[in-house]
C-alpha cells in the first residue's frame, strides 16, 4: 500500500489519559506514512482507543467495532486496533467476540503500535496484553490541540479501590524522569505551545517508584519537586496536572501551586464518598475529614481557586444516610464542578462480587438528586466571575458562534468572546465577565471595551 493512500482514524472513549495515549499512537502512524482522515470510512485502519470505567463505555466499544468488522468483509485490507483498556480487561476474549480484529493491545503497548502492525502485516492476529516496562517513545505525538498538550509524568497505579479496575488494565506505577518530562515540555514550548497538563493516573503518586531519599527522608523525586523543576520552561505560560489522590495530596504541594505563578489553581481532587465508612469499603485510604480538610488548606492560601472532583453514588451497601453524608459534603465545600456516576461493576474487581449491590432504580435516583446539587453549586460558585476580568488562554474558534473565540481562565473556566482566531489563538487575553452560566463564561475583551468607551 503506497504512503499517500495510507489513511487512519482513531476513535476515543474516556480519560484524559486516553486522549493522551491516543495522540502518542496518532504520532507514531504520522511517522509511518500514514494521514488522518476524518471519516472512519474513508480509513483503511481503524484504531478504537477503549475506556472500561463504566459498563455504557463498553458497550460503546463493542456496537462500533461491530460496524467496522461488516465492513471489513467487504475490504479485507481494513485493519483493525482495539487499544487501551477493554483490550488489556478482555484480550483474547476481544478477538473471539470480533475476530475481525487485526490486533488488541493494552495501554503499556502504545509505544509500541509500529512493532505490532508490522508484525500484522506479516499475517499475524496480534494480542499484546502482557505487562512491559514503559520505555521512552521517542515519536512526537499527533497534538489535537496547538495551543495545549498532554504530558504523561506517571504511567499505572498501585491504588486497589475495589471498585477500580484501573490497575488491572494500566499496570503498576512507573514515573517518568525529571530531565525526560522536562525535555518535552521544552519541545512543546519551542513550538509555541502555551499550556501543559501533567498527568497521571494518581498523579501524587509521582516519584515513589524513582531512586534516592532526601535528608529529610522523603523520596528523591515527587510530584511538588517535579513543578519546581519544569516551572521555568520557556514558553509555557500555564501549568496544570491531574488526577489528585487525597490520600497523598500534602500541604507541601499546596504551598508550591501557591507560589510558583505559571501553576494554575485548579485542583482536580475526587473524594467519591462522603461516608467514611464507604471509604473504608472502596480502600480509599482516607476520611472526609481529611478531604475536608485538604480544601480547607487549599482555601487557606487560594480562596478563588478552583475544585473540582468524582463521585460515585449507589455503591453496594451504600445507605440512604451514607448518600446524605454524600450530598452534605458537595452542599458544603461548593465544588465548581463534580464528574458524578452510579455505581457500575467492574469485572476482576472485588466490589463486583459482593451480594449487597443496590438496584439499578435506587442508584439513578441518587445520581439525578445529586446531578441537580451539583448544578445549584456550580451555578453559585460562578457568580464569583461576574463582571471580573479574567485571564483567558485563547485554544480555538466557538463551534456554535464564528465571531467568538473560546478559552479558559485559570481556574479552569471554559470562557467564550468576540474575536478571531486566526489573530487570537494562543494569547492571553483580559476579559470582563459579562455573562456566567453553572460551567462557562460569556465576556468582552478589555480592549474592544476601550475602543468602545472612546
Amino acid at each position: 500500500m503506497s504512503s499517500d493512500s495510507r489513511r487512519y482514524h482513531i476513535t476515543t472513549y474516556g480519560c484524559q489519559m486516553n486522549k493522551a495515549d491516543s495522540e502518542r499512537m496518532a504520532g507514531v502512524l504520522e511517522n509511518m506514512g500514514y494521514q488522518w482522515s476524518e471519516n472512519p470510512d474513508d480509513a483503511n485502519l481503524i484504531l478504537c482507543n477503549t475506556c472500561t470505567i463504566r459498563d455504557n463505555a463498553e458497550h460503546k466499544v463493542y456496537s462500533y467495532l461491530g460496524r467496522q468488522a461488516k465492513r471489513k468483509h467487504a475490504q479485507p485490507d481494513l485493519t483493525l486496533v482495539v487499544a487501551g483498556c477493554v483490550a488489556q480487561q478482555e484480550g483474547d476474549t476481544l478477538l473471539r467476540r470480533v475476530p475481525e480484529l487485526d490486533l488488541v493491545m493494552g495501554p503499556q503497548h502504545a509505544n509500541r503500535l509500529q512493532d505490532l502492525l508490522e508484525q500484522v502485516a506479516s499475517g499475524q492476529q496480534v494480542l499484546a496484553t502482557e505487562p512491559i516496562h514503559i520505555v521512552e517513545d521517542i515519536t512526537k505525538p499527533r497534538r489535537d490541540s496547538t495551543v495545549t498538550a498532554w504530558v504523561n509524568v506517571i504511567y499505572g497505579c498501585n491504588e486497589r479501590c475495589t471498585y477500580c479496575v484501573v490497575p488491572n488494565v494500566r499496570g503498576i506505577e512507573q514515573s517518568r524522569t525529571p530531565e525526560v518530562i522536562r525535555a518535552e515540555m521544552v519541545q512543546l514550548g519551542k513550538q509555541g505551545f502555551k499550556e501543559v497538563t501533567l498527568l497521571g493516573q494518581n498523579i501524587d503518586a509521582y516519584g515513589r517508584d524513582l531512586p534516592g531519599t532526601t535528608p529529610e527522608g522523603r523520596h528523591q523525586h515527587n510530584l511538588t519537586d517535579l513543578l519546581h523543576f519544569v516551572h521555568d520552561v520557556p514558553g509555557i505560560e500555564r501549568i496544570r496536572f491531574a488526577t489528585s489522590h487525597p490520600r497523598y495530596f500534602t500541604e507541601r504541594l499546596i504551598q508550591a501551586c501557591y507560589e510558583l505563578p505559571k501553576v494554575c489553581e485548579h485542583f482536580h481532587i475526587p473524594f467519591q464518598s462522603g461516608d467514611n465508612d464507604i471509604l473504608k469499603a472502596m480502600s480509599r485510604g482516607y476520611t472526609q475529614e481529611k478531604y475536608r480538610r485538604i480544601i480547607d488548606n487549599i482555601r487557606a492560601v487560594m480562596p478563588d481557586a478552583s475544585i473540582s472532583a468524582d463521585v460515585i453514588v449507589g455503591f453496594p451497601g451504600e445507605t440512604e444516610e451514607q448518600f446524605l453524608k454524600t450530598f452534605q459534603l458537595v452542599e458544603e465545600i461548593e465544588f465548581d464542578l463534580v464528574n458524578t456516576a452510579a455505581y457500575s461493576p467492574r469485572p476482576n474487581t472485588p466490589a463486583a462480587l459482593w451480594d449487597n449491590q443496590l438496584s439499578e432504580e435506587v442508584k439513578a435516583d441518587r445520581l439525578q438528586r445529586l446531578n441537580r446539587l451539583v448544578g445549584v453549586c456550580a451555578e453559585l460558585r460562578s457568580q464569583r466571575y461576574a463582571n471580573r476580568i479574567e485571564e483567558v488562554l485563547v485554544e480555538d474558534q466557538n463551534p456554535k458562534d464564528p465571531t467568538q473565540v473560546m478559552g479558559r481562565t485559570r481556574g479552569n473556566r471554559l470562557t467564550f468572546f468576540p474575536g478571531k482566531i486566526e489573530e487570537l489563538r494562543g494569547q492571553i487575553i483580559s476579559v470582563k465577565v459579562i455573562e456566567v452560566r453553572p460551567f462557562s463564561l460569556t465576556g468582552e475583551p478589555l480592549s474592544a471595551l476601550a475602543t468602545a468607551s472612546n
